[in-house]
């Protein structure tokens, strides 16, 4: 079981982080705070997964920008670091994969940084209207899915959306849904309520990327579109380098996530 701790400012918690004092999930870990997906490419691709972020906008809702080769976070956290503030990446080589705790010695001044809403920003949403969120409950990592409902492709950037999933008592549901979809910036509302197998998903027991949770009697899985979308997608383009965040380990911004609600 993975550690959730709370900590007393985003601040604070990039600065345990740069540190190496928490290398943990970012769930729970700041509630009402922002938090981001990180994608890290290569300028002469930066155009086509801006693209595949505009033609895909519930999984790849982008926060902001970064120039080449810079890496403050200027608009959601001034002073920040994006190659130190995440507790872990994810590098990927020509099709491999492994994870690092850091990335500053890789930093080069070609590489763009996207920055992309989670769904992790929410959450505290949910908790305050009395919607349990178990991974939280059980201090793991949310369980995350591959579906079988294709993006629209941008150059290389392909494949299928990516969804992590939440169990939600049936009479709480309506009010889940009215919680999130203040906040499509950060994947809004659910995508799908129940029967996991319409979306090509087999066994809750066994997600793709986190950690699988409890499911209680009568509860239904509800289903988000999520920030590991484009992992996937950068998988499926076979590009030579680049950098995202670990499923579940964040950029935690210094916005406050009713600073993105419309309504």
């Amino acid at each position: 079981m993975l550690r959730v701790k709370k900590f007393k400012s985003p601040s604070a918690l990039r600065e345990a982080i740069r540190k190496g004092k928490w290398q943990g999930t970012t769930a729970g870990c700041c509630p009402g705070y922002v938090q981001a997906n990180l994608m890290v490419l290569p300028y002469k691709h930066a155009f086509h997964f801006l693209l595949f972020c505009q033609r895909n906008p519930k999984p790849c809702p982008v926060l902001e920008v970064l120039e080449p080769g810079e890496w403050e976070a200027k608009h959601l956290a001034p002073g920040s670091d994006i190659r130190k503030d995440l507790p872990k990446y994810r590098l990927f080589w020509k099709g491999r994969v492994e994870e690092v705790n850091d990335i500053s010695h890789l930093w080069r001044d070609d590489l763009v940084s996207f920055l992309i809403g989670c769904s992790f920003t929410f959450e505290s949403g949910l908790l305050k209207a009395g919607i349990p969120v178990r991974h939280i409950e059980e201090g793991k990592n949310v369980p995350m899915y591959i579906t079988n409902m294709p993006c629209e492709p941008a150059g290389p950037f392909h494949g299928p959306m990516v969804v992590s999933m939440r169990p939600v008592p049936p009479k709480l549901i309506s009010k889940a849904v009215q919680v999130t979809s203040r906040f499509p910036s950060v994947h809004g509302a659910p995508i799908h309520v129940g029967s996991p197998d319409l979306l090509g998903v087999s066994n809750l027991d066994k997600p793709d990327f986190g950690d699988p949770v409890t499911i209680r009697d009568g509860e239904i899985p509800v289903f988000w579109a999520c920030g590991v979308t484009p992992q996937v997608a950068l998988l499926n383009a076979g590009l030579e380098f680049a950098i995202t965040h670990a499923p579940g380990h964040m950029f935690v911004t210094d916005i406050l996530d009713e600073d993105l609600a419309v309504f």
